[in-house]
């Protein structure tokens, strides 16, 4: 009897400590040192109404910012806002970034409407109306509350679920 006690609370620690090991591992997303897969935005050019696409990779050259988010996701619209604001403030228009914003919105008038809203101001707005079953969405691995990732001139994220005050200090350090 003695024996099977033991081996129970063998197992039970074991089983314990895995399940911690699984809760610290992160599956969400990409990883810092991973390239940013390519992609195609489609959206409005805000000078003709015509539909534009670009391709992430044409921004090469430069820092970018892809923001995931969705206009239902209260928490990622709202970080939407404060990165467009925060790289339109006239201390971070020196710094070469580009911001790409892209939402997961069913419908292309409700995303446009949300802007507007929003006061998002811009070219690198886009709407991607597949949502969650987009390949956008399958190739960053992305859950729901979204995630943004900082890439550097070739693509490479330096930076994930960056913060403002986390994007303004990164700015200050690498272009001081």
């Amino acid at each position: 009897m003695r024996y099977y006690v033991n081996w129970f609370f063998v197992v039970l620690l074991i089983s314990s400590l895995t399940s911690f090991i699984e809760k610290d591992r992160s599956v969400e997303g990409l990883s810092v040192g991973e390239y940013a897969p390519d992609f195609v935005m489609c959206g409005d050019d805000s000078n003709t109404g015509e539909t534009v696409h670009r391709r992430l990779s044409t921004l090469h050259g430069n820092y970018v910012l892809v923001n995931f988010w969705a206009s239902y996701d209260a928490p990622s619209r709202m970080r939407n806002i404060e990165l467009n604001r925060a790289l339109l403030d006239e201390e971070n228009t020196q710094i070469r970034i580009e911001f790409v914003s892209v939402s997961f919105d069913d419908y292309a008038s409700i995303f446009r409407e949300t802007v507007r809203k929003d006061g998002i101001v811009g070219a690198g707005c886009f709407v991607e109306t597949e949502g969650i079953k987009s390949s956008i969405f399958k190739d960053y691995n992305l859950k729901k509350g979204f995630t943004n990732y900082l890439l550097d001139e070739n693509g490479m994220i330096i930076a994930k679920n960056i913060s403002v005050a986390e994007l303004s200090s990164y700015l200050n350090v690498t272009h001081s």
